[in-house]
C-alpha cells in the first residue's frame, strides 16, 4: 500500500503547474502555488514616493496589496494599461513571511503542465532580465517559456532597499535645495 502511494507522490512531483502569462511581448511563467488570484486591473492607488516599479496598491478585501509593475521591474517600458491588463497577486513568501504582492502584467495566458524533465536551469545570458529572477527555462511546444524565481523577483528584502534608497535620493534632494549656497 505504501509503494502505490510513493509511485503516485513521485510522478505528481515530476510534473508542476504554472500560470503563463505576456510581458513586454515576452511570455514567463510562474509556479501555480505562488498564485493567489487573478483580478482585473483597476482602482490602484498610487503611494507618493515609491520606487517607478512600485504601481501603487489594490484593497483586496481589506487587505493592502503593493502592485509591481513588472516590466518595470525587469528595466523594460512601463506595463500600458488595456484590457487585457491583469494583476495576478502572488504570495511569495520571502523568509518564510506570507506578504501578497500583485504584478501587473499585459494579459494572462493559461496554465500549462510542464514535465520537471521539460525544465532546464536558467541561462547565465542572453536574457531580458537578471539571470537571478530565472528559475529555470520550460521546454514547451512553442519554444522556451522563462520561468520565473518570484522569491528573487518580489524579493521583500530587496524591494525595501530600493525604497530606502529611493527616499535617501529624495531626502538629499531636499536637503541640497533647502541649504544655503555659500
Amino acid at each position: 500500500m505504501s509503494d502505490t502511494h510513493t509511485t503516485e507522490e513521485s510522478s505528481s512531483d515530476n510534473t508542476k503547474q504554472f500560470l503563463t502569462f505576456q510581458l513586454a511581448n515576452e511570455r514567463y511563467g510562474v509556479d501555480i502555488l505562488h498564485i493567489k488570484e487573478i483580478i482585473e486591473y483597476g482602482s490602484l492607488t498610487p503611494v507618493p514616493m515609491m520606487p517607478d516599479f512600485i504601481a501603487g496598491v489594490i484593497n483586496l478585501r481589506g487587505s493592502v496589496v503593493p502592485v509591481i509593475n513588472l516590466a518595470l521591474r525587469f528595466g523594460e517600458e512601463a506595463t500600458k494599461v488595456d484590457k487585457h491588463t491583469s494583476i495576478v497577486v502572488i504570495e511569495p513568501s520571502d523568509d518564510g513571511n506570507a506578504t501578497e504582492i500583485g504584478i501587473m502584467v499585459d494579459m494572462v495566458n493559461e496554465v500549462l503542465d510542464i514535465a520537471q524533465s521539460q525544465i532546464t536551469p536558467p541561462p547565465t545570458f542572453g536574457t531580458n532580465i537578471r539571470t537571478d529572477f530565472i528559475s529555470g527555462m520550460g521546454c514547451i511546444e512553442e519554444g522556451f517559456l522563462v520561468l520565473l524565481n518570484v522569491a528573487k523577483v518580489l524579493s521583500i528584502s530587496e524591494l525595501s532597499i530600493l525604497q530606502e534608497i529611493s527616499e535617501s535620493a529624495t531626502e538629499n534632494d531636499t536637503t541640497a535645495e533647502t541649504e544655503p549656497h555659500e
